[in-house]
């Protein structure tokens, strides 16, 4: 324990780092509220991308980094397609004429300018409706000049959410394993890999962290010596506790939706089974039993099923249940190395690792087994998680190398890298939408 003490100093210094720097961010004022119209239907399978203009943000050098920043996250999300500014005819100032606009096909249209004052950077940005010849809103923001990309990241989702009616993800964050050197540590990046900031919890072996659904805490597995223990990090009480020190291979999982307890597996009692921790009363429920392995817990978004990985017929492959155990179904039957299921948020598909000619590919397939979809195809792809909505993943893949953590639309389109090729990274998991 006295390990554990000491390396409590080290994360509290790291986490009141990163508290500060968060809250930090002045408050986002908006003036005008966006209208509730909603242009595109993006959970339609066949819909079509809105041809999108977006003007250099003008005054400050500031303006361009911002407008970069709202362009590259329209056009990764597919919702959008960017109109390129040398077809634009009209000024960057904000008039706007419906009639400039139509011959180019262009559907939206952002304007925008951009002052500094000392260490605050303001932003004031215009949306227009081409089609319906109108304004949709008129928008000011406020922020310090280190946080300028939340404030970017902000604009976008207020635009993204003015035109699907759904909200971003374009604020939220992933959290993974990096390792430089020989020492493995969590790391958490904006959504796009930018601002890494290593949170100081780490040590020769440690496993991917799950997000508690306010974004507030993270669970984790690490081996201290020689044995594997399971910590909550706390954000707002700036500490790591010890929840989970029983024998054997102790593996933490998801959180309850309501945030009362996680899903770990340990081999305490011989061969790894799913167990429940109950945070209020520390008590642990054992929810299999079979002889077999049973590993990878990850519950439902309505809390009712767990999707886990079980060997019990022969080869590993991914399972569900109910949350008290009973009612133990199959959902993979393609391929004898199924593994890493996760939940999307809405419930209606798992996203897994399957390995197929040799190679783990991420795949994605309904909770009654229907309609498998192989979503990647070079190197090893590992480790899927699904961002807040549901319409993206991020995953671990070593196509490049070294693995490092990608992000790739759920449908598998668009797939980059976002940590850097000198940083091994993996175990990536999204976080809620929108966290400090």
């Amino acid at each position: 324990m006295n390990e554990v003490k000491s390396r409590r100093y080290a994360v509290y210094s790291r986490l009141i780092l990163i508290m500060l720097a968060a809250f930090c961010l002045l408050p986002v004022f908006m003036h005008t509220p966006a209208e509730a119209r909603v242009y595109i239907d993006i959970t339609s399978p066949g819909f079509r991308q809105i041809p999108i203009a977006i003007y250099r943000l003008s005054g400050a050098p500031a303006g361009g980094e911002i407008s970069g920043i709202i362009k590259d996250d329209l056009q990764f999300s597919g919702v959008f397609s960017y109109v390129d500014r040398a077809a634009y005819i009209e000024t960057s100032l904000p008039v706007f004429d419906p009639q400039n606009w139509s011959p180019l096909g262009v559907e939206i249209v952002v304007k925008g300018s951009v002052t500094m004052d000392g260490d605050q950077v303001s932003a004031t940005i215009y949306l227009y409706d081409v089609v319906e010849g109108k304004r949709v809103f008129q928008k000011e923001y406020r922020a310090v000049k280190r946080h300028l990309r939340p404030l970017a990241h902000t604009i976008s989702n207020d635009i993204y959410k003015a035109v699907t009616g759904e909200d971003g993800v374009f604020r939220s964050k992933i959290a993974f394993i990096g390792q430089k050197g020989g020492k493995k540590s969590i790391y958490i990046a904006d959504w796009d890999g930018r601002r890494l900031k290593n949170t100081g919890v780490g040590g020769d072996l440690i496993l991917a962290p799950h997000w508690s659904s306010d974004g507030k805490r993270l669970i984790y597995s690490a081996a201290r010596g020689r044995q594997w223990f399971i910590f909550l990090l706390d954000f707002n009480e700036k500490k790591e506790r010890l929840l989970v020190r029983s024998a054997g291979t102790n593996i933490a999982g998801d959180f309850l939706p309501e945030g009362s307890g996680f899903l770990f597996s340990s081999s305490k009692a011989g061969t790894p089974d799913i167990y429940l921790f109950d945070l209020k009363t520390s008590k642990q429920k054992r929810l299999t039993r079979w002889r077999g392995i049973e590993v990878s817990p990850s519950v439902s978004p309505d809390g009712r099923q767990v999707a886990f990985v079980s060997d019990h017929g022969g080869s590993p492959q991914v399972y569900i249940m109910k949350i008290d155990g009973s009612d133990v179904r199959r959902v993979t039957f393609s391929g004898n190395y199924n593994t890493s299921p996760v939940w999307s948020p809405r419930g209606d598909r798992i996203a897994y690792s399957g390995r197929i000619y040799g190679k783990n590919q991420i795949f994605i397939v309904s909770p009654d087994g229907a309609d498998p979809l192989q979503l990647t195809d070079r190197g090893n792809n590992e480790e899927p998680s699904f961002s807040p909505d549901g319409r993206y993943i991020t995953f671990t893949s070593d196509r490049d190398g070294m693995k490092g953590v990608y992000i790739m639309r759920a449908n598998g389109e668009a797939q980059k890298r976002i940590t850097a090729k000198d940083m091994r990274a993996f175990g990536p998991r999204w976080s809620p939408k929108k966290i400090f």
